[in-house]
């Protein structure tokens, strides 16, 4: 068997490439409108080295902040524009707004509407490029699934839309096909006496084993396995894949040999991280206690004319090592909401008053939580804390929901920005899973990438 070459970008390598891309092309702008107008206000030279650098680093942020680099979304032409629009608006507004660092405003303004349209148009030139061409099939990776019949579909369904360029071609059952036995009809299947002639034929690139029975392996696909190892192919394990593609840990499959799954980052005892990650958390909670003071005003405002009753409540939640801690927030529910008893908080619940909304989708009722942070009962970064209730109910049905309180609990974390408001237990388990990847993989570039998401979370009104 010769395996066909074929060229596919790694998920990283495509982000890379579009942030990388992003900042040449823009700059490549900038240049060909001082080349070929008469534009002045950014020069490319390198005597103006320091306002090219704060320009490259405002598309960079704010294209992160408005999810220009969002796979899902950067491979929708209509979705990257929009984007763009954003980004750019907000680049240029920023710019104008830091004149010691960016150059002295031209005499002629009319020169800030070229550079705000040589950026969107070269940017976007770009993209459509991108969408076009890199995200063409024939630059997606190919990939043949082995696994038992009865877990064909979950896998599938868990990576069909994480990433556009991953294409599942088809499977070979690892298993004795028995005559009666159910087919799976969901995914071409191929037989595993084909099994290196189905690789050159579809010109896969990458086999992924989901058999969560290695026992069940049939000696054919295990010789088979073993020859393309030999021979330098790629073969991965699907929970490798999975979080990967997915960033969380897919429980779900973890059996007894657990503890290979769970090899938490060296972050959670590293002395220096832990010491900055608490001074981030002091300062920035100082910043933003302060900052619900100046809004403090506008607030009892609101919650006189929405919400008619106490502005804060008290309630208990599971601190880091599930030691129970009080939580401070500013009340969104009528008064008395639990009067019929605990239950979860549903999307668009009767229970939420109008201003309650607004204070949970701009994420304002979390303010009063900086005093938690500044005690030292929260970080602001980590799992959302839980209610004792609800800890032991999960507990009792989840495997390891426990795992998530060896850190301190969050303002915000990987699990809010990665995915919706939990109410219910699969929503829970959802949640678990992030919690366990940040948990796992945490570390200052994640840290920062929560911080960077929620800023988008906030922006585009997303809370719950």
């Amino acid at each position: 068997m010769t395996k066909k070459k074929s060229i596919h970008f790694e998920v990283s390598e495509r982000k890379i490439l579009l942030r990388i891309v992003d900042l040449v092309i823009a700059f490549v702008g900038v240049y060909a409108l001082s080349l070929y107008f008469d534009f002045e206000y950014v020069v490319v030279s390198a005597d103006n080295n320091v306002s090219l650098i704060l320009l490259g680093v405002y598309v960079s942020v704010f294209g992160t902040i408005f999810e220009l680099y969002d796979l899902q979304k950067a491979s929708r032409l209509d979705t990257t524009f929009k984007n763009i629009v954003i980004t750019v608006s907000t680049v240029v507004l920023f710019y104008l707004l830091t004149p010691i660092l960016s150059p002295v405003l031209p005499d002629e303004r009319l020169q800030i509407v070229y550079l705000y349209f040589t950026l969107i148009i070269s940017i976007l030139i770009w993209r459509l490029i991108y969408i076009y061409l890199i995200e063409s099939p024939r630059f997606y990776k190919r990939v043949l699934l082995v696994g038992e019949i009865s877990n064909i579909d979950v896998v599938v369904k868990a990576l069909d839309t994480t990433d556009p360029n991953y294409k599942i071609i088809g499977f070979i059952n690892s298993e004795i096909t028995m005559p009666d036995a159910v087919r799976y009809t969901g995914l071409k299947e191929f037989e595993a006496i084909d099994f290196l002639q189905t690789i050159e034929d579809e010109n896969i690139s990458e086999v992924l084993v989901a058999s969560f029975n290695t026992e069940a392996i049939t000696p054919e696909v295990y010789h088979n396995l073993m020859l393309l190892l030999e021979r330098g192919f790629k073969i991965r394990d699907y929970t490798q894949v999975y979080e990967e593609l997915l960033q969380k840990v897919p429980i779900q499959f973890v059996g007894k040999d657990f503890y290979k799954y769970f090899p938490f980052s060296r972050s959670n005892e590293n002395k220096l991280y832990i010491f900055f990650h608490r001074t981030f958390d002091i300062v920035f909670s100082l910043i933003g206690l302060l900052a619900g003071a100046l809004l403090l005003p506008f607030i009892l405002i609101g919650n006189l004319l929405g919400n008619k009753g106490p502005l804060f409540y008290v309630q208990e939640r599971v601190g880091k090592n599930s030691k129970n801690f009080s939580i401070i927030k500013l009340r969104t529910m009528i008064v008395n909401a639990e009067a019929s008893g605990v239950k979860w908080a549903q999307k668009n619940d009767v229970r939420v008053t109008a201003f309650g909304k607004f204070l949970r989708r701009s994420r304002l009722d979390e303010i009063p939580q900086f005093y938690n942070v500044l005690k030292g009962d929260m970080s602001i970064i980590g799992p959302r804390p839980e209610r004792p209730f609800f800890v032991n109910e999960l507990s009792r049905i989840i495997p390891f929901y426990q795992t998530r309180h060896i850190i301190k609990p969050g303002l915000t974390g990987w699990a809010q920005v990665s995915t919706r408001y939990g109410s219910s237990i699969d929503d829970s388990l959802t949640k678990l899973q992030y919690d366990l990847y940040y948990i796992k993989h945490r570390s200052v570039f994640l840290d920062f990438s929560i911080s960077i998401k929620t800023l988008s979370t906030i922006l585009y009104y997303r809370g719950q």
